[in-house]
């Protein structure tokens, strides 16, 4: 079954946040690609947008299907990967790595406190 790395947080949407003080990075899940299979095309949204807690903020399209990105946490985008736009296959070569889509800076820290853990994630994914 796919890594599902200690240290992060994780959505039963199958993003991946890594805290990184008041600023989240986002990416998806090793899961959530194999799933998808080749990474075509992905869609982000411009710094300085504002995201909302559950709310679709982007898409990511493979060889298989279109997939709607959920924000884990509302604030405003300080980061989009842009090296995405040429290279969206990074996101199937290291999910958890370059792979990454966006840093939000939070407003609300404690969004994070309702986000899964590695093993509340596992069980989601029946690992």
């Amino acid at each position: 079954m796919s890594d599902i790395p200690p240290d992060l947080h994780y959505t039963t949407e199958h993003e991946w946040v890594r805290n990184e003080d008041g600023q989240v990075r986002v990416g998806i899940t090793a899961y959530a690609q194999e799933q998808l299979g080749d990474v075509v095309y992905v869609d982000l949204p411009a710094v300085g947008a504002e995201v909302a807690r559950g709310q679709v903020f982007g898409e990511v399209e493979s060889t298989k299907s279109v997939s709607d990105l959920f924000a884990p946490v509302s604030g405003v985008i300080r980061e989009r990967n842009e090296a995405l736009e040429e290279r969206p296959e990074v996101i199937n070569e290291d999910p958890y790595g370059e792979g990454w889509m966006v840093v939000i800076e939070t407003g609300d820290a404690d969004e994070l406190g309702d986000l899964l853990d590695a093993d509340g994630y596992r069980q989601t994914v029946g690992d």
